[in-house]
């Protein structure tokens, strides 16, 4: 009997502990619902949050409560007079409201949602017959636009709501209260086991979702975007900051943008699309740093064998030239990456040859997708490395003729400062179960594509990039390593074939301190106006986002 109370007391403990502290907001609304209609599916759903360097946690997709206001067309007395009395305490559309209130067999017509507290108890205090107010949530996100192709909305899927981009709709299942609530009537089900007693149904699976996503960073790249635009105009920028030892994401933002609390009013459904996630680009002079990696790798080249350069290279009848037509004569492959020369790359590339070649850059992935806890991923296209021609692997060489999705070309830049290791990108690191329970969410182990020799020796020559070349060496910091490399890429013209002569992409990665790598920036822009290089447009975001971690992350000097 002893055993028996001391079990009976122990499980009425952690009851009490669930109903009032875990489902404490359920059992309050019920007692709520006695003084407006109640609705039998509130909107409820799980919320997602930031998380700050230090830990904590900051809301990024939550639920407002409030009130809908509904009128009964059929009992509605004087739908003018109850026009004009709630319209003087919240503003309704005259045309709207009149349309509804004519439906006289419709016993339900909602007339306006998301009303406060202080307008619902005046407009009760009306006391018309007729209109009634019922308890309403909604999705509410409260840094408007920041992380909107990250976090996605929720909309109404057909009949039902659910998330329908980004996180809200991957991380749907865990996110959806499909109970409203905790259903278990404890002195019912007393003599059950404990778990069945205190967890609801689908405890394990719904949670709120913890991201790696830091707000302060995410603000400064969007930032940073913004300034971008102003400058220069261009069609579409965007940019990832991210953990290269780990794939954990700290920043990822697109523009142009939405705001997810209005998103019916976005004029073109297109601006949802993630275009770091769903669309591909050729990346163009980012690639030829991971065809030094491979051509070092397999002892082809070493940062110090030379080559003449003409300026110009034919192949296939075809002619592929440096960036300003111009040879340099014998140089060795550091000035290659410094010069950024295309017949330097296509040379290391004849080195180990095509199907070496073709091997490494389908290890890196860029064919792949990367598996990011984001919908709607699309894999890159490197079919032109099938091809039998010597001109398709030249240009892939150096970042033409192949396209792939941002985040796959951040994965595969990612390893060259690693230690030579493809990882994962994820943004959820734990949920947090309705139970209390916690689950941290592990990133996967990575999978080798260079050895950790050459990642040291591609960084060095990449350190060495900025140190003496990038915008003449101006930009060197004297206390931290960077490695770094520009990409400017001719677009593709859909309509008349060919490239584009007067259109580029710029795109920019770099990741520092350099030989202990804790951040990795990728930067690009889609036809920035006025400018020619990437050089030009995205050096000077690049610099301030890396000067902004190194000191918000009291990162130690390391030179």
């Amino acid at each position: 009997m002893f055993s028996f109370f001391v079990l009976f007391a122990a499980a009425l403990v952690a009851r009490l502990y669930f109903v009032q502290i875990i489902h404490g907001e359920y059992y309050a609304e019920r007692g709520e619902n006695q003084y407006v209609t109640p609705s039998d599916n509130v909107f409820n759903r799980g919320s997602i949050f930031f998380t700050e360097k230090d830990g904590d946690l900051v809301s990024a997709a939550t639920q407002r409560s409030g009130f809908a206001l509904f009128i009964n067309p059929g009992i509605l007395k004087d739908p003018e007079h109850a026009y004009s009395q709630i319209s003087k305490i919240i503003p309704l559309d005259r045309e709207s409201y009149f349309i509804k209130a004519r439906k006289k067999n419709d016993p339900y017509e909602e007339i306006a949602r998301n009303i406060g507290r202080e307008d619902t108890e005046a407009i009760l205090s009306l006391a018309l017959t007729g209109v009634g107010v019922r308890k309403d949530k909604w999705r509410f996100y409260p840094a408007g636009s920041s992380t909107a192709h990250v976090l996605g909305f929720v909309g109404f899927d057909g009949s039902d709501l659910s998330g329908r981009y980004g996180l809200e709709r991957y991380y749907n299942d865990e996110l959806m209260r499909e109970d409203g609530g905790p259903a278990i009537n404890f002195f019912a089900e007393v003599f059950l086991s404990l778990r069945d007693a205190v967890f609801q149904k689908d405890a394990e699976r719904e949670g709120d979702l913890a991201l790696t996503i830091e707000p302060f960073v995410q603000s400064f790249l969007e930032d940073e975007l913004l300034s971008l635009h102003r400058k220069y105009s261009p069609r579409e920028s965007g940019g990832i900051i991210m953990d290269p030892r780990s794939g954990a994401i700290y920043a990822l933002s697109s523009l142009p943008t939405f705001d997810p609390n209005n998103y019916s009013s976005v004029p073109d459904q297109a601006v949802f699309t993630n275009p770091l996630i769903e669309n591909v680009y050729e990346m163009g002079s980012i690639v030829k740093p991971l065809t030094m990696a491979a051509a070092l790798d397999t002892g082809s080249v070493t940062s110090e064998t030379t080559y003449y350069d003409a300026g110009y290279l034919t192949l296939n009848s075809s002619r592929i030239e440096n960036y300003d037509g111009k040879g340099r004569g014998t140089v060795d492959m550091q000035e290659v990456l410094n010069q950024s020369l295309n017949t330097g790359v296509v040379f290391a590339m004849q080195k180990m040859g095509k199907d070496t070649f073709r091997r490494y850059m389908l290890r890196f992935g860029i064919d792949e997708e990367t598996g990011i806890d984001l919908p709607g991923e699309v894999h890159g296209l490197a079919d032109n490395l099938e091809s039998s021609r010597d001109i398709e692997f030249a240009t892939a060489s150096y970042g033409q003729g192949i396209a792939t999705t941002p985040i796959a070309i951040t994965r595969a830049l990612a390893s060259l400062g690693n230690g030579g290791m493809l990882v994962t990108p994820y943004l959820v690191k734990e949920i947090r179960g309705t139970n209390g329970l916690k689950k941290s969410i592990q990133p996967l182990p990575g999978v080798r594509v260079i050895q950790e020799e050459t990642s040291e020796e591609i960084t060095r020559m990449l350190v060495n990039v900025v140190d003496k070349a990038l915008l003449g060496g101006t930009v060197k910091l004297p206390h931290y390593a960077i490695a770094a490399k520009t990409g400017t890429a001719s677009m593709a013209d859909p309509v008349n074939g060919g490239y584009y002569k007067d259109r580029n992409l710029h795109s920019f990665f770099g990741y520092f301190p350099a030989y202990d790598p804790h951040f990795i920036v990728f930067l690009y822009a889609v036809h920035p106006k006025g400018v020619r290089y990437s050089s030009e447009t995205l050096t000077e975001p690049f610099m301030n986002i890396a000067k902004f971690l190194l000191n918000y992350y009291e990162i130690p000097p390391d030179r």
